[in-house]
């Protein structure tokens, strides 16, 4: 295990953070502890401290991923307290909270996430009602969402997030990063912010050549199960023509897995389009 992580760069005019006491962990909209399991990978010293999810399904795989036994909690129900933020000069708290993104997607209505709309993704500002009820604030915050987080219909609220974290001493650095250039054979474009207590600055890594291939990442024996039915491929090749004619989705393309790999969906039912399967040629 590491005993240092330094995630914060010195610059000319602000001091570097380092991260030199064992982190606690909060992950609000936990999911499956991705963010967590990034921590493990990069060798850090945490603990998995809270959880915040709602989702049996999801708290249920946390826990298979992760060896714990969290259960299931509501954000709108938990208070400040239940997050036992305490004695922050002997711990380091990292606070996650990668906010539902349905109402920002494309893939969704476009509902947004403005401040008492009601919205899954209007959830974001229970995050501040929570910090506004500590009486110790975590060190750092990180958040991932789509980039519409920052798209022409959200960007004042998204201005107006930043600025409640300003208002509590945070400095707030923002970027899109795309999987594929950070050696994951994936076209995933996601907005991450990293909001730091008090004056400190933070550079996002750069970009590296990616050289790995989807078929790199594959598992060579896969269970059927988990594979397209006949029905379903055929279904995608008889849409596809159709689809485009529409000026929406439905490309499906068969790969050797030299590509990266790119996939979005949405609702089923009547709104079908947005939907797509496609492959990108690395070259």
């Amino acid at each position: 295990m590491i005993e240092q992580l330094n995630l914060f760069n010195y610059s000319d005019y602000k001091v570097a953070y380092k991260i030199t006491k064992p982190i606690r962990l909060i992950e609000l909209f936990a999911g499956i502890g991705s963010q967590a399991k990034a921590l493990k990978n990069l060798g850090a010293n945490f603990e998995h401290y809270r959880v915040i999810e709602w989702d049996k399904y999801a708290i249920a795989s946390y826990n298979a991923v992760h060896g714990t036994n969290f259960e299931t909690s509501d954000i709108t129900k938990i208070r400040a307290s239940d997050l036992g933020i305490v004695d922050t000069h002997k711990y380091e708290y990292i606070m996650t909270y990668s906010f539902p993104c349905q109402d920002l997607s494309l893939a969704g209505k476009g509902k947004g996430m403005e401040k008492g709309s009601g919205t899954r993704s209007g959830l974001l500002w229970e995050v501040e009602r929570l910090l506004l009820e500590c009486d110790e604030l975590p060190q750092i915050l990180l958040m991932e969402n789509v980039t519409q987080v920052h798209g022409k219909k959200n960007i004042d609220d998204f201005k107006s997030w930043i600025n409640a974290l300003e208002k509590l001493g945070y400095s707030c650095f923002w970027e899109d990063l795309n999987a594929k250039n950070y050696g994951i054979p994936q076209n995933r474009n996601r907005t991450f912010m990293v909001s730091i207590k008090g004056d400190y600055t933070y550079e996002f890594p750069k970009p590296f050549e990616l050289k790995s291939r989807l078929k790199d990442v594959l598992e060579d024996q896969v269970d059927e199960k988990y594979f397209l039915s006949d029905r379903m491929i055929n279904f995608f090749y008889k849409n596809e023509q159709v689809q485009k004619e529409k000026g929406n989705g439905f490309r499906f393309g068969v790969s050797d897995g030299n590509v990266i790999a790119k996939a979005i969906t949405t609702r089923a039912g009547s709104r079908m389009d947005d939907n797509y399967i496609k492959v990108e040629t690395i070259t």
